[in-house]
């Protein structure tokens, strides 16, 4: 959905403009530290994680990171609805990068061709469909991650309106999507855009009439003929900025004061609650421990919130039922409280409680 040039030298053609490719860089720049500090929040158990958290200042600093990246990545996503309704309205662009029938017969052809069932290439339009379903995987993958990163960033707010058990619940959605968007990212378009032959159309804007041929060889033939640009009459397109103006104003106030307000509604995920001494030795023989008054004081305590219904774990949290943690080790975790989890003094947890719920997290109790 960019603008088509013509061609510019003998032997490339232009295909995206500067606003389009500083659109990308953005893009570009917010994913990638996005995943840079998000995986390692997600894989915290690991000392690699550990390490990279450190070096990026603790894990508050890691979290103002990925929250401002997080809102550069939403503004770009307010802006470019903003382009894509000028250029459909305004500029009278069609909505090529939404798939159709002829993107089935293009992705079978395609099959076919490189299995040598078939001589011809398909001939593909401005967007084939490997890059639209890469399009539509980012839009679906970015409602995703603002729906679920509301979730996390505002618990309390979120907890007013839904059940308590939906914010893990935005955590395993939030972590995963991201796992699945950094895997596609590595695993198809790097190979499609950066190995099997360097596209470097989204930073020249240019890219060789021979690759056109190859993937976009109908964009090619409209580009040729100078039907590749809808031809806006002047009185008509002045009538469409005249509308499309004052809208485009109040679109960027209102979403620029929603967007300001998700990011600073409250900020209960983003510190850490300070740690209180708490004696963390404990005096009781776990054999005394009851499974059945630990599954108890398990839901009373809500420990499923963070770590699953039966303590199966929610990603990153890993999992502790059957839990071969050593007595002592698993009383001082719950008194001093460890990474992010809150510690429970005597009042909250007695010592007994303590030896019920080891009984509970060892014993084959759901």
């Amino acid at each position: 959905m960019a603008a088509i040039g013509t061609t510019v030298k003998q032997h490339y053609v232009e295909r995206f403009g500067a606003a389009e490719r500083m659109e990308h860089i953005v893009l570009i720049i917010s994913f990638s530290m996005l995943a840079l500090t998000g995986l390692p929040q997600r894989y915290a158990n690991f000392q690699i994680a550990k390490d990279f958290i450190e070096l990026l200042g603790g894990i508050e600093s890691i979290r103002i990171m990925h929250r401002f990246f997080a809102t550069l990545l939403m503004a770009g996503a307010i802006y470019h609805g903003g382009a894509l309704t000028y250029k459909i309205y305004v500029r009278g662009s069609s909505l090529n990068m939404l798939p159709t029938v002829k993107d089935l017969r293009d992705l079978i052809g395609w099959v076919l061709h490189n299995l040598g069932l078939r001589k011809e290439h398909p001939k593909m339009g401005r967007y084939n469909f490997g890059e639209k379903a890469e399009y539509l995987a980012l839009v679906w993958g970015t409602l995703v991650m603002i729906a679920t990163g509301f979730m996390m960033w505002n618990p309390i707010a979120t907890s007013k309106i839904l059940p308590a058990e939906v914010i893990p619940a935005a955590r395993l959605a939030h972590s995963s999507e991201a796992l699945l968007a950094v895997a596609s990212i590595i695993i198809w378009h790097m190979y499609n855009v950066h190995i099997r032959r360097f596209n470097r159309a989204m930073f020249t804007g240019k890219m060789p009439v021979h690759h056109m041929e190859e993937e976009h060889a109908l964009e090619l033939v409209a580009m040729q003929e100078g039907t590749a640009t809808p031809v806006v009459p002047a009185e008509i397109m002045a009538r469409r900025h005249k509308r499309f103006w004052p809208y485009a104003v109040f679109m960027t106030i209102l979403l620029t004061i929603g967007l300001f307000i998700f990011v600073t509604f409250e900020d209960s995920a983003l510190d850490t609650v300070p740690r209180q001494p708490v004696e963390a030795s404990v005096d009781i023989n776990p054999d005394q421990g009851n499974a059945e008054a630990g599954a108890v004081k398990w839901e009373s305590l809500q420990c499923g919130r963070c770590h699953g219904e039966t303590g199966q774990g929610v990603p990153p949290i890993p999992a502790i039922r059957s839990t071969r943690l050593e007595f002592e080790l698993f009383a001082a975790d719950i008194r001093r409280g460890p990474a992010d989890m809150p510690a429970y003094g005597p009042g909250q947890a007695s010592e007994q409680d303590i030896a019920d719920l080891y009984a509970y997290l060892r014993s084959s109790l759901e």
